[in-house]
């Protein structure tokens, strides 16, 4: 695995692009330190700090970095389907097999590195969520602190998931340009048979189809925040009141597809004439 994940290292730190767009994936997601320092002056009658209006206590905040962390994926993203794309295009892949490398280590050297590089931007994220809340929290207690760290493991997966899925689609396009754009039709296509759906079922069953489709199973492993940054400031409301929580199942879904993407990537491999 060490020297698979080295080769793959040694091809994207070559890469001045590839360079540039590791650095700012690994960089982006740190902008929530910046969101926890703002301060919004309203004519001089009052000052709104972020930091002071409880988002950033535990155990929220795990839910709230990690959800706006991944909107920061895109960038790695492109970095993955690069991989594939320079492969082609600098004929690098047809030498590492003629140099002993065989198909399926080849495949696995990109997923080692994906699960490397979600690794890590998970670590980052995580020191960064950990040290802004102990800076803004209210609650001290270890007990609150690390409750709904499941975050942060809803997070790793849901990177690889997507990195995997992009990598499936370089592998299918060959191009980064169509690989991305593909992203645009998946995301398309999911609620054309939400649409579907709608008509052959009830809206209900409808949302259930959806839920097992790759982006949206994606999305559902860190729901949206909003709704219950209100709930804490409005108890009583319980019309906010929704399901946020992380469940094994969400998991089992988003493995599974992640699974399903990287044999597809060696089966086309496999059967394409390099």
């Amino acid at each position: 695995m060490y020297r698979l994940i080295n080769l793959e290292l040694q091809k994207l730190l070559l890469n001045r692009a590839s360079k540039v767009l590791i650095f700012i994936s690994f960089i982006l997601p740190f902008t929530v330190l910046i969101l926890s320092s703002i301060k919004i002056n309203f004519f001089g009658f009052f000052t709104l700090e972020l930091g002071e209006l409880g988002i950033f206590n535990f155990p929220i905040i795990w839910h709230i970095t990690t959800f706006f962390a991944s909107y920061f994926k895109l960038f790695f993203a492109i970095v993955v389907v690069s991989m594939i794309g320079n492969e082609y295009s600098n004929k690098t892949i047809k030498q590492n097999l003629i140099d002993g490398l065989s198909k399926k280590e080849f495949i696995l050297s990109k997923f080692y590195t994906i699960v490397l590089f979600s690794l890590f931007a998970t670590v980052l994220i995580g020191l960064a969520t950990f040290f802004i809340g102990l800076y803004y929290s209210s609650y001290t207690e270890a007990s609150i602190i690390f409750r709904e760290t499941e975050f942060l493991l809803a997070y790793f997966v849901k990177l690889v998931g997507f990195f995997s899925l992009c990598l499936f689609f370089g592998m299918l396009v060959k191009r980064s340009a169509f690989a991305l754009a593909f992203l645009f039709i998946l995301y398309i296509f999911e609620w054309i048979i939400f649409g579907a759906a709608t008509k052959a079922f009830t809206l209900e069953t409808a949302w259930k189809i959806k839920n097992f489709l790759p982006l949206e199973s994606m999305y559902n492993l860190i729901n949206q925040p909003f709704q219950r940054v209100v709930m804490t400031k409005y108890p009583d409301n319980i019309d906010m009141a929704y399901d946020y929580g992380v469940y094994w199942y969400e998991f089992v879904i988003v493995i599974g597809w992640t699974a399903l993407f990287i044999f597809l990537s060696y089966r086309l491999l496999k059967n394409r004439d390099l």
